[in-house]
């Protein structure tokens, strides 16, 4: 010990180096001991783990001197693994190509995935579940051609071979390690108690470093991992060192063993004694049952007792005690000890590549497989450990080669079935099923967590994965004494969940374990069965479907004698899970379709199949039941049974072996003992009587007509369903898809799920596979999602071909395969609609019949249901009911009546005489038809039957027998002839018959007297009697009535009518088709049959039913006059709605409208003289608004700064999806005025900064209205209501928020209408003559004169209120620019702004400019008129101080002042720096209201001029200073010229001079411009640049007019919308003069000598001592052009965005966001819900809204592919706008099939952000409560 501490004071690196070179010595004996002396104290288990020390010595130690990074990439470059084997752990984004895979489990991480080429494969993107590892490389697993480029180079063979000192020192350290790590473990674990879940994770956590410091070597390559396998499987070192450690003294796991239990001996050399952790003892003995026993007790309070089992079945050797030999069988017992912490697994995924490793661990893993199920079911996080289990066998398991070399070696099968049934019986109860005191049969009790939790799932997973392997599966059938064992396990899941029916309480208590049953079948039964079959497809394989039957049968037979069953169901009872039978039929199936096994071969005797058709029978009847709602007491869950049971995922696992079997029954029962059976289970026996009256014993008369129509319709799809008894798959998988489409359009996804497949994916019809996509191209149109104005999204849907409703349509299997029973209804309204459409049907047709696919010959027998005297009796009876209108008769029963004698017809035995049965059977039980065969039965007459009926009946015979002799003696000729019909009795005597037939096999037959009374339930009320009918009637004749009866028309039929039919029309229609074509299939079937319908059609038929005619004649007179009548009623109510509805829309939805209407606008220009009236909304008055009570539009105000993202380049911005590209903010509107309003309030004067500029670029109040209106008293009641109804629908009432009363549009204030009168038109629009002069005076004055101060009234306060309302709609900080935050300046600026931004918006809509014209595409809903009252009422009330009104300046030449005292004072702003539409606004709305047209013409033409001056000084800063110099001079000389004022050249030529005087502007930056401008200036292109600077103005100005004063817009081209605006605002003459170059200085109109005022205003620019000349520059080169708002462009294809950011760590908290977002408005990403990034309890999502859109925000979710709106305080799910190649999003990414981007979708969502119609258009808003 002495040189280890010597060691240990030294330099660890040295100290490293030092001992490697001990090593490598020839003797290495001294290095060796100095090591081990040295580790045994680093590695001291006793020093706590938390301590890294020893960490750092084994990292030194291991890399030999060297730092241990080098040492990583040293091992690394000699890696020469060929596999990735990355592992992930759960929510990692992988991928899964079922092109490449030969295992369905296959999966790519990212890398390998898009390193790989995978066009136009079949793959997905997922979200791994458990976790998982890249099977790149690994050709056991998927095809070579699917390798990435990485590991199809097989990198292994070039890389040089590894030095043998590099890894010396890992080879000695890290066996001393692992046995550290290992030791921790056994010190930490303490045997399970209350406090031990904590501890557990304590342990863990301290050894996070060690365990990681592992992970870090496996990642180091093949040749770390080589050494690391060399360690953990090498038993000598096992040995060696857990032999010293106990000599060391310290405890091993067997002597704290044996301390904690003393009767476990275990073997004292090196294996730790793993078995007494197990806490069992040996399997079997007393002490654990008893144990086990109490615990039981103790758990199930109030549940069925449980059963325990012998303990035969458990094979001792599997459930015995583990001896580990090795470090690698000790690490595994721990992990699985610890429950599989993460850490643990990864690393022992980490080293598969190795493939020694892989072989080892595998068998090390199914040899603690009984240890892993017992873990499992005491652990309380079995979730998390189910999914780490499986992520490890998942990778053991897929692997062909790898699972059959376990199976021979270490028998796996044995173990996996032992485990599944050691784990069943721990929860196993009697089955009360049939007769419940002396049942021995066993059930799974599915209420038990075990089931509940689906805790078995990850056993019975690696169990259908080694199925798939052909060779472990012939392994699995060959082995007789495993199948056997198979069977006893699935028989515990026969019958479970057996359902009560309740018959007088409603259940209390409605479990729903019918959710464990259904997935238990389905994952334990069903696919294990689905995966043996696929391994049973040839003639070869018949053996083992053979041995498979065999075994079936007998496990049934044990089934049937321990629940006691003879030969009928318990009633009332009834269990979905028949898993024996469906086993039975399955194998059945395959056997006769695909091995050439001849059916009857593999069949039971007679009694047994009675048997076995009971059950599945039985639930027939009882899906019935539950429609019929006679189990409505047991609750909601059973309807949920019964749905589940035909569900796409269960039904070829379900309902389809139970009908398969019961059609195999049925083809070699007796037909008359099959059909009675039915009828007798339907419980619809004593309905078919031909008396008018019965009594029922068993139903109420409401449930008789749904049992018999399911009695019926069961009939029809055992005998003509052919999924297992001859179609192809193609042909199976064909009229699935049909009868999918047929009940809705469906999208390629959903049709997808609801298509049953074989369960397990490597068999049948895979998703995807090309049989799949050709088929529904066959049968299906695709619809290209569309878009509904109303904002609803479509998907792309497939829809089914014209002839597939022709000709393929089977209601039959839609019937079978609709969960709910709505879906059969729309599918034949989807049918009778196609039929009027192509105008084959008009009526309302019935369900088409459809010709079936031939039947195998081995089931030719099932054709003997529907020749056989029984059913031929039904038939005749109901025929025979439904004429004569008996009640609970329905359409659907004669439909499905007519398709069975339409099949009969359709499917002829082939006689064979010999068979017939000998004359003497037919006595005794029916004369009522001469054979069997339904042809000749046909027009078989019956004159009398004998039937029961209730005394009360009307047959009931009330006179005496007649008198004469003659009559008497026919009459008892009739009695001898009546025929009696009783099933039940029928049923009872075949019974017997072949029981007897089995047990004596003697040649004469036993036959019991059957009575002919049917067995009366005693105490029933009337007593019945026997009553003699007389009928006189066939088949045929009751078809021939029924037709007349259905067309209402006597001689319906006219004898000669068979020649004239004409078959091809009798395909779709009514009943009277399917009657006509029956007569015509069964005439040209038989020449008897055509006679016969010729004589019938022949006697011209009295009227029909014998009944009272006159009542019922007057009352369908009555019906028809009330119908008539009602008719002409509703007639007129439609039209009154219809005209109503009419108005309606114009007043309200109008969105376009067209011109011809747009005198109706509010303000329109008619005269008109009287009061605007008003209608409320609420109270339906109408009416003037008044100053005590004002009328109110409903409006919507919302913040938007959708103008301040506009940019000057017309393309939209590109969403970065690299780090290079980037996203900058400066070039927007909004950062473009910020700048400016800042560069001004440098240099100016505040107050006049704040009125030369506008702001609400960000943060606008944008106002719009539905155009409703209401009193405002009506409206404070309406939110009154609305506060105290408390289902709120997605807004707050609290803030204002309702839904417009009458068209539910979202609104947040009401903007009060001025009272008074119209737009006076008359004085205020005639054309003025007076001179400018005049009206500049005019205009002067009217500013002067003060605003009079509005008086006290209800209005006013309303007035303000709404002020308050505008301002509160936005936040502080897009309202203060000032200096001083609440000075009156500040309020006036964003008074104006908001008319601004409104009229700016609204150009926005109109696409930018006014060419369209028209009155505005929201005339009917515009509120500008109001809004402009409103703000002029309250501007109103700050003058503008008269000196420094611009007014002024704009009109008059004013002497410049001298400077008194106020130098230290800021000038105002220059004039040439303001913006001219902002003074326009203040102008309007500073005036008295309502302003005269004249004065705003003239306020228009002053600023026009100021406008244009701007124009020319922006034009001729970008001049070189020669051509400066040029203009200059040809100006000069035009200057005398008359026309000089309205010249631009001379104006032009003035601003430069005058602008290069005293301080001048051009002295900047002489050099840049001559570079820039390479091109000259020429008059047309200055012209066209002086207009493209004016328009901007002319536009507002011209929309303002047409709000203030009704003026219509005009249409012009783009090129003329200079002249036409120009033209609009009288700037010009109205008649248009030829187009002249100089016409937008033509447009000019001075009040002053226009030289004098461009000289003033050019001064106070080269005035301005303290600007920089380049400032000043700036400040005269606006940029007024703005392109339209856009949203960022997107890339096509979704996964470029996703790879990209879905790792991108967020730049705030500089973690991967859970759920990251992107901004589609600038980009930004950011953390949703992310705690990480919140700020004052706001979610950065909603801060992002509010910073970027005001409130209003767009995120797409990458995770997900939606988008949601984030609006104020809710937010909405708006829909996707990537979506896959069949036109469906992929919400979640669940799906994960690649997205391309759906431009149409993103146009939308664009417009709606532009026009701000969310609230609108998305109906669907929650609050978000700030946490996005």
């Amino acid at each position: 010990m002495m040189a280890a501490s010597l060691l240990l004071r030294r330099d660890k690196k040295a100290t490293a180096a030092h001992l490697k070179a001990d090593l490598n010595r020839a003797d290495n004996s001294s290095g060796v001991r100095q090591l081990q002396e040295l580790l045994d104290v680093v590695l001291n288990p006793e020093t706590p783990a938390a301590d890294t020390e020893a960490l750092d010595w084994c990292k030194c130690l291991i890399a030999g001197g060297e730092g241990f990074e080098e040492f990583c990439k040293t091992v690394r470059s000699y890696d020469n693994a060929t596999l990735c084997g990355l592992v992930w752990t759960a929510n990692f984004v992988a991928y899964r190509c079922r092109t490449c895979g030969i295992s369905p489990c296959m999966s790519l991480c990212a890398e390998c995935f898009n390193n790989g080429d995978h066009t136009g494969h079949d793959f997905n993107m997922f979200r791994s579940q458990a976790g998982g590892a890249c099977d790149c490389g690994d050709g056991n697993v998927m095809r070579e051609s699917g390798f990435c480029r990485r590991h199809r180079l097989r990198t292994g063979e070039n890389v040089p071979s590894i030095p043998r000192d590099l890894l010396l020192m890992s080879e000695m350290v890290l066996p001393h390690f692992i046995l550290c790590i290992i030791q921790y473990l056994r010190d930490g674990y303490i045997e399970a108690d209350a406090s031990t879940e904590r501890d557990l994770q304590k342990v863990l956590q301290q050894l996070e470093p060690q365990i990681s410091f592992l992970e870090e070597l496996t990642k180091m390559g093949g040749a770390m991992r080589t050494v690391l396998t060399k360690i953990l499987t090498n038993q000598q070192t096992f040995k060696e060192l857990s032999m010293a450690l106990q000599n060391s003294g310290l405890v091993s796991v067997e002597e704290k063993a044996q301390g904690a239990t003393a009767d476990v001996t275990v073997g004292a050399e090196g294996g730790a004694g793993a078995m007494v952790l197990l806490g069992t003892t040996a399997p079997g003995s007393p002490d654990e049952s008893s144990k086990e026993e109490d615990q039981d007790a103790g758990q199930s309070v109030g549940q069925r007792k449980r059963v325990k089992l012998s303990s035969s079945t458990k094979d001792p050797c599997i459930i015995e005690s583990l001896k580990h030999k090795c470090f690698l069988e000790e690490l595994l017992f721990w992990t699985i000890k610890y429950e599989f912490p993460q850490k643990m697994v990864t690393f022992l995924l980490n080293m598969l590549p190795d493939q020694d490793y892989k072989i080892t661990f595998t068998k090390t893993f199914v040899q603690h497989y009984a240890f892993i199920m017992k873990t499992l079911m005491k652990s309380h996080e079995s979730d998390t450990m189910s999914n780490r289990i499986v992520h490890i066998s998942v990778q053991l398991f897929s692997n062909e080669e790898l699972a059959r070399h376990v199976t021979e070696e270490c028998q796996l099968l044995d173990i996996m079935v032992t485990v599944l049934l050691y784990m069943m019986e721990s929860c196993l109860i009697k089955s009360e099923l049939q007769d419940e005191e002396n049942s021995r049969h066993v059930v799974v009790n599915c209420s038990e967590a075990l089931l509940k939790n689906n805790t078995y799932w990850p056993l019975v997973s690696d169990f259908i994965n080694i199925l798939s392997h052909q060779s472990v599966a012939k392994k699995f059938l060959e082995d007789h004494s495993l199948l056997m064992l198979w069977m006893s396990f699935v028989s515990f899941f026969q019958g479970m969940n057996l359902n009560k029916r309740e018959l007088n309480e409603h259940v209390e208590f409605e479990s729903q374990t019918y959710y464990a049953a259904f997935a238990a079948e389905l994952e334990a039964c069903a696919q294990p069965m689905w995966g043996l079959l696929t391994h049973c497809k040839v003639k070869e394989t018949q053996e083992y479907s053979k041995t498979v039957v065999r075994y079936c049968l007998e496990t049934l037979q044990i089934w049937f004698d321990a629940i006691g069953f003879i030969d009928e169901p318990a009633p009332n009872q009834v269990t979905f899970h028949l898993p024996l039978h469906r086993y039975y039929a399955m194998f059945l199936s395959k056997a006769v379709k695909c091995q050439g096994l001849d059916l009857d071969s593999l069949l039971p005797d007679q009694e047994m199949l009675m048997k076995i058709m009971v059950h599945p029978l039985q639930i027939q009847a009882s899906l019935s039941e539950i429609h019929s709602n006679m189990w409505v007491r047991n609750g909601l869950q059973i309807k949920g049974q019964a749905m589940t049971y035909v569900q796409s995922h269960f039904c070829n696992s379900m309902i389809d072996p139970d009908i398969y079997l019961l059609q195999v029954c049925a083809s070699r029962l007796d037909p008359d003992y099959f059909i009675s059976s039915v009828f007798e289970r339907f419980k619809v026996v004593d309905l078919l009587t031909m008396a008018s009256q019965h009594q029922n014993a068993v139903l109420d008369s409401e449930q008789e007509r749904p049992m018999l129509e399911g009695a019926l319709t069961f009939l029809v799809i055992l005998t003509s369903l052919r999924v297992h008894l001859g179609m192809t798959d193609d042909e199976i998988l064909r009229s699935e898809m049909v009868s999918q489409l047929c009940m809705n359009d469906r999208t390629h996804s959903a049709l997808l799920d609801l298509i049953p497949e074989n369960p397990n994916p490597k068999s049948g019809i895979v998703p995807g596979s090309c049989s799949f996509e050709e088929v529904l191209s066959a049968v299906a149109d695709f619809k290209a999602p569309v878009f509904e104005p109303g904002g609803s999204m479509q998907q792309g849907m497939y829809t089914p071909k014209a002839e597939v409703w022709e000709k393929e349509f089977d209601p039959i299997m839609v019937v079978l395969r609709t969960v709910y029973r709505r879906d059969v209804q729309s599918a034949m309204d989807r049918y009778s609609a196609f039929l009027k459409q192509s105008g084959i049907h008009t009526g309302n047709p019935w369900p088409p019949y459809k010709e079936r696919t031939a039947l195998h010959p081995c089931y030719k027998g099932l054709i003997k249901l529907l020749h056989c005297k029984t059913l031929h009796i039904v038939i005749f009876t109901l025929l025979y009911k439904i004429w004569m209108d008996h009640q609970n008769m329905s359409e659907h029963v004669l439909c499905m009546v007519l398709y069975l004698i339409e099949l009969g017809l359709d499917n002829q035995v082939q006689d064979n005489k010999e068979d017939e049965e000998p004359c003497i059977e037919e006595h005794c039980h029916d004369s009522w038809f001469p054979g069997t065969n339904l042809l000749s039965n046909l027009h078989h007459v019956i004159n009398f039957v004998r039937v029961r009926v209730p005394e009360t009946a009307p047959e009931v015979k009330r006179e005496a027998p007649p008198s004469t002799s003659n009559e008497a003696s026919s009459y008892g000729q009739n009695l001898r002839e009546a025929q009696v019909f009783s099933l039940v009795a029928e049923r009872r005597r075949k019974f017997q018959e072949i029981i007897n037939r089995s047990n004596t096999e003697a040649t004469q037959v036993v036959r019991p007297k059957s009575s002919s009374t049917r067995w009366v339930p005693p105490g029933t009320p009337p007593q019945l009697v026997t009553e003699i009918l007389e009928i006189r009637e066939s088949m045929l004749s009751l078809l021939i009535k029924l037709h007349q009866k259905l067309s209402s028309k006597h001689n319906s039929l006219s004898p000669s009518w068979l020649e004239e039919m004409d078959m091809s029309r009798h395909t779709h229609g009514d009943g009277i088709t399917a009657i006509e074509r029956i007569l015509t299939k069964a005439a040209t079937r038989s020449c008897q049959i055509k006679r016969s319908i010729q004589d019938i059609c022949g006697k011209v038929s009295p009227p029909v039913p014998p009944k009272k005619n006159n009542p019922t004649d007057k009352k369908t007179m009555d019906k028809e006059e009330r119908r008539q009548r009602a008719r002409e009623r509703q007639q007129k109510l439609l039209a009154e709605f219809a005209s109503r509805q009419k108005s309606f829309m114009e007043t309200a939805m109008d969105v376009e409208s067209p011109e011809t209407e747009a005198a109706m606008d509010l303000g329109a220009s008619e005269v008109m003289e009287s009061e605007v009236l008003y209608d409320c909304v609420i109270c339906g008055q109408s009416g003037p608004s008044t100053e005590d009570r004002p009328t109110g539009l409903v409006v919507l105000l919302q913040a938007s700064s959708v103008l301040g993202h506009r940019c000057q380049s017309k393309e939209a911005k590109k969403l970065p999806t690299s780090d290079e590209e980037h996203i900058y903010a400066a070039d927007t509107c909004g950062v473009a005025h910020d700048v400016r309003l800042t560069l001004m309030q440098r240099f100016f004067k505040d107050s006049s900064c704040l009125q030369s500029v506008s702001i609400g670029w960000d943060g606008g109040v944008y106002v719009q209205t539905c155009g409703h209106t209401l009193h405002i008293d009506c409206h404070k009641s309406y939110m009154e209501s609305l506060r105290n109804d408390q289902v709120l629908q997605g807004f707050s009432v609290d803030k204002g928020e309702f839904t417009c009363p009458l068209c539910r549009q979202f609104a947040n204030s009401v903007l009060p209408c001025r009272p008074g009168r119209g737009t006076e038109a008359g004085a205020w629009h005639t054309p003025t003559n007076k001179k400018t002069l005049v009206l500049v005076k005019e205009v002067e004055d009217l500013q002067e004169r003060l605003g009079p101060f509005p008086t006290e009234s209800n209005f006013s306060k309303e007035m303000e209120l709404v002020i308050k309302d505008i301002k509160n709609t936005t936040q502080k900080k897009y309202m203060d620019y000032g200096k001083n935050p609440n000075s009156p300046d500040n309020d006036f600026l964003f008074m104006y702004s908001v008319a601004r931004t409104n009229l700016e918006l609204e150009l926005v809509q109109r696409g930018g400019n006014l060419c369209s014209g028209g009155a505005s595409a929201s005339a009917k809903r515009s509120c500008l008129n109001q809004l402009f009252h409103v703000l002029a009422m309250h501007m109103r009330l700050y003058s503008i101080d008269s000196a420094y009104n611009p007014w002024t300046k704009l009109t008059q030449v004013t002497q410049i002042r001298e400077a008194d005292g106020f130098e230290e004072e800021r000038p105002e702003v220059p004039m040439l720096f303001r913006d001219v539409a902002s003074l326009l606004i203040i102008f309007v709305l500073t005036m008295p209201q309502p302003l005269r047209k004249e004065h705003f013409t003239c306020v228009v033409k002053m600023l026009y001029n100021l406008q244009f001056t701007q124009a020319l000084a922006a034009v001729s800063t970008k001049f070189t200073p020669e051509e400066r110099q040029a203009w200059i001079t040809s100006g000069t000389l035009k200057k005398n010229v008359g026309n000089a004022e309205t010249s631009f050249e001379v104006l032009l030529s003035h601003v430069i001079s005058e602008l290069s005087k005293n301080k001048s502007v051009y002295t900047v930056n002489t050099e840049e411009t001559s570079m820039l401008s390479s091109t000259v200036w020429s008059p047309q292109s200055i012209e066209f640049s002086l207009q493209q600077f004016c328009l901007p103005f002319l536009r507002l100005s011209c929309l303002l007019q047409h709000h203030l004063y009704g003026d219509d817009l005009t249409t012009c081209l783009e090129e003329e919308e200079f002249t036409s605006l120009a033209v609009c605002l009288e700037l010009l003459p109205s008649a248009p003069q030829p187009y002249s170059i100089e016409h937008s200085a033509s447009c000019l109109r001075w009040a002053v000598s226009a030289f004098g005022l461009v000289t003033q205003w050019c001064a106070e620019v080269t005035g301005l001592s303290q600007m920089q000349a380049e400032q000043s520059l700036n400040m005269l080169v606006q940029e007024p052009q703005w392109t339209a708002p856009r949203l960022l462009k997107l890339p096509d294809n979704y996964n470029i965005i996703f790879q990209y950011y879905h790792r991108k760590a967020c730049t705030a908290c500089k973690k991967v966001p859970k759920d990251p977002a992107l901004c589609l408005v600038c980009g930004a990403f950011v953390c949703l819900k992310g705690v990480c990034c919140k700020q004052q309890g706001i979610c950065e999502c909603v801060l992002h809204s509010q910073h970027c859109g005001a409130a209003t925000g767009i995120f797409l979710l990458i995770n997900a592919s939606v988008i949601i709106i984030i609006r104020g305080h809710r937010f909405c799910l708006w829909g996707s706008v990537y979506l896959d190649a069949h036109g469906e999003e992929d919400r979640d990414l669940r799906r994960g099939k690649p997205l391309f981007l759906c431009e149409e979708r993103y146009r939308v969502l664009e417009q709606q952000w532009g026009s701000h119609t969310f609230d609108h258009i998305n109906k669907r808003w929650g609050p978000h409560y700030n946490g996005l």
